[in-house]
């Protein structure tokens, strides 16, 4: 029999975490959640004698009572907090024993940093979910019910190796500051084209402000706005953050709009906005000690001069409060460039990051070709040290373990594989329609819409209603021509996890059922799950509650089953993700309350109304169509770009945006 923890108080957000957390579904938009403080997590577990990744207790703010009934030995990490054991005071950073019956209780966070680990010899013995003990508590998945712990919890404590404990050294123990300094490298999205050179420069030399709206999904910030190299972002949306949906970095710098927002490891895997810079993987750890009011300043480094995530003593600097170093790599975050048929740019995100990225910033299915050619050679040939490949509309991005497969070596395999690519015409894959219901206009999208207007911005464009402002920005002269464009569309899946947990980002086949439209701006805190929205030239559908961006027509079933790994429904192959890339979504319009009885049926393990046919997806019979019928998608687009220009004239009449240098 293993001991037991009984949860007293549950303190603030506490959670199950382990490190390195949920590794492998990037490109479902499976976050790897995890401890946001990697650093104060696993030194707590190595002074116990655990493996570094052992599961453990993280939270924000506040810590936890909790009754051992067996002796157990504890180490508590991260913020300053007071810790007492059946009312005595002991030390963090060195290992604590717990006697049988008694109680342990860790206090509020009494000085610098935000977050408070508890590390327990032996580990906690949890399911795992997709291979992680990990709680992603948006996706109600891993830890401990997939949620924070509640007052009754009983936690089980893992087998102990044996292994001597022994305290924290001095010298290994994290700076936790007020002021913070943090390593970044450039890109992936620099000057000049998406940032003017004095952005950039602002970026460096602002002490930007730590919001209170921030969480494990990311850490927003107060300051100043950009003045943005591009007018807008074009097929991507009106705003000149909008861009052609990529794959995100933890530690990335988002400008949703022009609100700087950073990636946490509970953050979307992949989205539609520029990001100039990405925090290195080794100073990742300090995201998850930044408190509302805290100041950051953005520090340029060389990328092959970050310090390695391995390292847990001195060699990984996080001793100093200040970072050290004379100049980034003076790149623009652009790795390299290739001309050829198809032109490629190699983009840096982070140390451990490349964005490969295909051809000209324009919606173009060879060019998601290309991206899923190189795909499959890369997951094909399976590198020592790959981690994660992640697609987006005319793009890969490549997640490597730079210990193990360096930034260098990756370039040289990089090359390699793209000299044996196939021509992009050639593709033909696997591409089954799937046909679902939509609940147009559906009440909870109207409800997400009022709370955004009552909590964040009462007087955004889209507002009061995002059905007409589509309509407007795409020239249609009723709301009834954005349903029956809508409805009369095939939308192919291009990427995954876009708004998490296998939700799509979808284009219409037909360039005349293309409704293009911009993001919130700044984004909503609270989207429906499966609320359905267009963003750019994309249709997504929310895989979960969350926040979001994409303008709202209206909501349907379940893309993610929650039942996993039981196959129920339309899931198959005991996956949880009911989409895959190059599917044909279409859709049947249904009533409100019809909806809420299909949504029951999908939870319930039946169809739920959606239809899913076999079939495969031809790129040269694609474009075979598209030149029978050039005449007629010119004039639509140049109808739209009317229509848009129009927009995006009111739009700076009214003052939404900055000065554009």
């Amino acid at each position: 029999m293993s001991a037991k923890i009984t949860v007293q108080r549950p303190g603030m957000l506490t959670t199950v975490q382990d490190f390195p957390g949920r590794t492998g579904y990037w490109h479902v938009g499976v976050p790897p959640s995890g401890p946001m403080d990697d650093l104060s997590f696993r030194l707590g577990n190595t002074a116990l004698g655990n493996d570094e990744g052992a599961a453990g207790i993280e939270c924000a703010m506040s810590g936890p009572a909790l009754q051992f009934d067996e002796e157990t030995v504890v180490c508590v990490t991260g913020a300053p907090a007071p810790v007492t054991v059946d009312g005595v005071l002991h030390a963090q950073w060195r290992p604590v024993r717990v006697p049988a019956g008694g109680t342990l209780d860790v206090g509020a966070v009494a000085g610098p940093g935000l977050r408070i680990y508890l590390l327990v010899q032996g580990g906690l013995d949890v399911d795992d979910f997709l291979g992680s003990a990990s709680t992603f508590t948006l996706g109600k998945f891993g830890g401990h019910q997939g949620r924070t712990l509640r007052q009754g919890d009983v936690l089980a404590v893992g087998e102990h190796t044996g292994a001597r404990a022994a305290a924290v050294p001095a010298e290994h123990v994290p700076a936790l500051c007020r002021r913070w300094e943090i390593a970044v490298t450039e890109g992936p999205h620099g000057a000049p084209e998406f940032f003017t050179r004095a952005d950039i420069d602002t970026l460096y030399r602002t002490d930007y402000e730590v919001h209170f709206n921030s969480d494990r999904t990311g850490v927003r910030l107060i300051g100043p706005k950009p003045d943005w190299a591009r007018t807008d972002g074009g097929e991507a949306g009106l705003h000149p953050s909008n861009i052609h949906d990529n794959a995100y970095s933890v530690g990335a710098l988002d400008f949703t709009g022009d609100t700087p927002i950073l990636l946490g490891p509970d953050g979307p895997s992949l989205g539609g906005f520029v990001c100039p810079v990405t925090v290195v993987s080794a100073e990742r750890w300090k995201l998850g000690q930044l408190a509302p009011g805290d100041t950051v300043r953005f520090v340029p480094i060389r990328a092959d001069r970050a310090a390695s995530t391995r390292a847990l003593g001195p060699a990984r600097r996080a001793a100093f409060s200040t970072v050290f170093s004379t100049a980034g790599d003076r790149d623009d975050g652009v790795i390299a460039r290739r001309d050829g048929e198809t032109a490629v740019t190699y983009r840096r995100s982070g140390d451990d990051n490349v964005l490969v990225e295909y051809g000209d910033m324009s919606l173009d299915l060879a060019l998601r070709a290309r991206a899923h050619a190189l795909h499959q050679r890369l997951e094909v040939e399976k590198p020592a040290g790959l981690l994660d490949l992640t697609p987006g509309i005319r793009s890969l991005q490549v997640r490597v373990d730079p210990d193990v497969l360096p930034i260098p070596k990756l370039m040289g395999l990089l090359a390699e594989a793209e000299d044996a690519l196939p021509a992009a015409n050639e593709l033909v894959v696997p591409s089954r329609s799937v046909r679902m219901p939509l609940s147009w206009d559906d009440p909870s999208t109207r409800e997400a819409i009022q709370r955004y207007m009552h909590g964040v911005r009462a007087d955004a464009p889209w507002c009061p209603w995002n059905i007409e402002f589509i309509r407007r920005m795409n020239g249609l002269g009723s709301v009834d021509d954005v349903f029956d464009t809508v409805f009369g569309a095939e939308y192919m899946v291009l990427g995954l996890g876009d708004v998490y947990l296998g939700a799509p980002v979808a284009t219409p086949l037909d360039p005349r059922h293309r409704l293009v439209t911009t993001k919130y701006n700044p984004a909503r805190t609270w989207t429906p799950e499966n609320a359905v929205g267009i963003g750019g030239a994309y249709l997504c559908i929310y895989g979960m509650e969350g926040p979001g961006g994409y303008q709202f027509v209206g909501r349907t079933t379940q893309v993610w089953n929650h039942r996993h790994p039981e196959k129920s429904g339309p899931f198959e192959d005991g996956t949880p993700w009911l989409l895959r890339f190059f599917d044909r979504i279409s859709w049947y319009p249904v009533e409100p309350d019809e909806l809420m009885d299909l949504r029951s049926d999908v939870a319930a393990g039946r169809g739920g109304g959606i239809e899913i046919t076999e079939g495969t997806f031809s790129l040269a019979e694609h474009q075979q169509f598209l030149a029978a019928n050039a005449e007629s998608i010119g004039g639509f687009r140049a109808e739209q770009a009317v229509a848009f220009a129009a927009e995006r004239q009111r739009w700076s009449a009214a003052g939404e945006f900055a000065t554009v240098g």
